[in-house]
């Protein structure tokens, strides 16, 4: 009875030693010296899926996948921005509380040439948001983390290289990626961003630019001045705002094909005046309010306000900005209002801006006065007119029939005329 009870001791003691080895093998499969790594995954080299690139408004963010950089033989000291391996702002920082463990980089596009990132804008003459001819920009940041090299002649280990690009359409578009792999284990990312959560539209009551616009029940009195602005916001300083094409619908659909032009490159309606454009991180504008003539059986009228917009560095808004007088730096026959729908592409929106008419129709009773004394006006003229007419007719025969008794008097009284002797 004993013996049994040692022998079922000895068997659980044995079992609870091969759970312990179990688990033990289980935590050694998902962590590799205190790391969330998996040996059966993260056993090789750097791969392209190791880099994932993120293009913020403010912020680049790289997060690279660290297990195969331990299993390369290096540490997360050893991973910096463009070689600046001796700088701490250059380098990563480790997450372990994900699977995998990864190492992140985060880039402040404001200071981003400070660990050697490079930004390079490209212009190209093409076609922007709406098919016009014009000059495109696209700003693309670009850099690449790497290992160092050893200070000895030859090295075991792999040097890693991580490319990654961030490319932002500067008026609201280039996605490639690559794996080159030889006597290094490279990873390239590439990746669109957009600034176009930073851009707003508002409108204003005055030039001020300080009281936004306040519309009442009735709607705007038409020939209302309105004052505009497209504005960024948290946007890196070395943006300026261009307004490419401003124009308005009925309708909140940029798309709709009905629109009015209110300014496209150097065609600008009469009613609109551009106080500032290009300079500055606001673009302002101001037009006179009008209503489409749709809207005709309405006794107020939609009007929404869309700009198609650019951003350019200081030095680069000035070739943006079309010469007009002279030469034009646009080209092509189209007008905007002909152009095919945008897709794609950014576009401001403000609206809708309610104009009321300030024409009083007339009910039918109003209309049928108006007419009856249109018919007793016009029967009053031709009765006086008769009038006038018998009047100068009979003032005529009057004078004809005098005439005529003159002449009838004259020859009696000339023949009755022989000469009497006895009157000498």
């Amino acid at each position: 009875m004993i013996l049994g009870t040692l022998l079922s001791g000895a068997e659980m003691a044995r079992m609870g030693f091969i759970f312990l080895l179990m688990s033990n093998a289980t935590s050694v499969s998902t962590q590799f010296n205190g790391f969330n790594c998996d040996a059966n995954y993260h056993s090789r080299y750097p791969a392209e899926r190791d880099i994932s690139v993120y293009c913020g408004v403010q912020t680049i963010t790289l997060k690279i996948n660290f297990c195969p950089v331990l299993y390369s033989g290096y540490t997360a000291a050893d991973l910096a921005l463009n070689g600046h391996h001796s700088d701490a702002q250059c380098r990563g920082f480790i997450n372990n509380n994900t699977f995998p463990t990864a190492v992140l980089f985060s880039i402040s596009l404001s200071t981003l040439e400070a660990c050697g990132n490079s930004l390079v804008v490209s212009t190209a003459y093409g076609t922007n948001a709406y098919g016009n001819m014009s000059l495109v920009q696209i700003g693309n940041v670009s850099g690449y983390i790497d290992t160092p090299d050893p200070p000895t002649i030859i090295s075991y280990l792999p040097g890693l290289l991580y490319k990654f690009s961030c490319s932002y359409p500067l008026e609201y578009l280039v996605n490639n990626s690559q794996l080159a792999s030889s006597s290094a284990a490279i990873s390239v990312k590439d990746n669109n961003g957009t600034f176009v959560s930073t851009l707003s539209m508002i409108l204003y009551n005055d030039s001020t630019y300080n009281q936004p616009l306040s519309i009442p029940m009735s709607g705007l009195a038409l020939k209302t001045r309105v004052f505009a602005a497209v504005k960024a916001t948290n946007l890196d300083k070395r943006w300026n705002i261009l307004m490419d094409y401003c124009y308005t619908t009925p309708s909140g659909n940029p798309n709709d094909e009905l629109r009015y032009d209110l300014f496209f490159g150097c065609y600008k309606d009469p009613q609109t005046t551009v106080f500032e454009n290009g300079k500055s991180q606001m673009g302002r504008f101001s037009f006179e309010v009008f209503r489409f003539v749709k809207h005709r059986h309405q006794k107020m009228s939609t009007v929404f306000l869309h700009c198609v917009t650019k951003l350019c560095r200081a030095d680069d808004c000035i070739m943006l900005v079309p010469i007009c007088g002279r030469r034009r730096r646009r080209d092509g026959g189209q007008s905007p209002g002909s152009l095919p729908a945008a897709s794609g592409n950014a576009i401001i929106t403000a609206g809708p801006i309610i104009t009321r008419s300030d024409e009083t129709p007339a009910n039918n009773s109003q209309l049928a006065s108006a007419e009856s004394k249109h018919s007793m006006n016009s029967m009053t003229t031709a009765l006086i007119t008769g009038v006038v007419i018998l009047g100068v007719v009979s003032v005529g025969l009057f004078l004809l029939m005098l005439r005529l008794l003159q002449r009838s008097r004259l020859p009696a009284a000339a023949s009755s005329g022989v000469w009497n002797p006895s009157f000498k």
